[in-house]
Formats: C-alpha cells, sequence, structure tokens
C-alpha cells in the first residue's frame, strides 16, 4: 500500500520550527560565579546548531535598558571557558526594578527583533526574569 504523501507545511517538525525563535539575547547578571563563560558558550553553541542567532547584553538587565548588545556568533565563544568571570560582563541595576526601566528593556528588545531570552545567574536574577516574564511577550 502506498503511504499518503506528506505535506511538509503540516508536519511536526514545521510546526516546531515556525514556533522557534530566530533571535535570542542571553545575559549574566548578579555576581561573577565559575561557570558563567561556560553557560554563555553553551547557550550560543546550541542556538547556533539550530539556526538561531545570539546577541550578548552588556552588563546584565542594564544592557537590556540601555540598548547594549554584541552579536555572539559561535565562534565568539571559543577559548572562553578557562577564563573567570563572564565575557559579557555583569551588573546590578536598580533601574529594572522600575517600570519605566523594565518598558525600556522590552523595547530595546523588541527594536533589535529578539524573541527569546536567556538569563544566567541566581536567585536575584531570576527574580528580575520572573517579574520580567509577565511584562513581555517572549519566552524567558
Amino acid at each position: 500500500m502506498d503511504e499518503p504523501a506528506r505535506n511538509p507545511e503540516t508536519s511536526e517538525t514545521a510546526r516546531r520550527a515556525a514556533r522557534s525563535p530566530r533571535r535570542i539575547s542571553v545575559l549574566t547578571a548578579g555576581g561573577d560565579s565559575p561557570g558563567m563563560n561556560a553557560a554563555i558558550r553553551s547557550v550560543v553553541r546550541t542556538a547556533a546548531g539550530a539556526g538561531i542567532e545570539v546577541l550578548g547584553s552588556q552588563r546584565g538587565f542594564e544592557g537590556l535598558i540601555y540598548g547594549n548588545f554584541e552579536p555572539l556568533p559561535g565562534r565568539s565563544v571559543s577559548n572562553i571557558i578557562q577564563h573567570g568571570g563572564t565575557i559579557l560582563e555583569t551588573s546590578r541595576t536598580r533601574e529594572f526594578n522600575t517600570e519605566p526601566g523594565r518598558a525600556r528593556a522590552v523595547e530595546n528588545l523588541r527594536y533589535r527583533g529578539v524573541q527569546g531570552l536567556v538569563v544566567l545567574g541566581v536567585v536575584g536574577s531570576l527574580a528580575a526574569a520572573r517579574a520580567f516574564m509577565g511584562e513581555i511577550t517572549m519566552p524567558v
């Protein structure tokens, strides 16, 4: 028996591809800790393998507010895992805790076509990310 021809537009792979982001941003927030560069490298390499462009937000949430983004192609993260700290730098910013600060961050992400945000950090960073999730229509 012949199998019915599959329409590539309705296959599960095509549906999943249509939903996946094409550009994401990654940031490190809070204090430096071992493994941040390894985590950045993992995000960038995994995204590159999936055809997703990555923008690094310089100095954490501050970079979102002021629009300080750096393209991170796959090769940009070569030889970073043996270095301490984070290549994206980090900062603590109170401005992100304000509604106008977060609104500016949303505006900058949308302006650059970012469709997903990866936050690397611990308790405070993830609390800020959780609060941000309620104000933005993209995966965080």
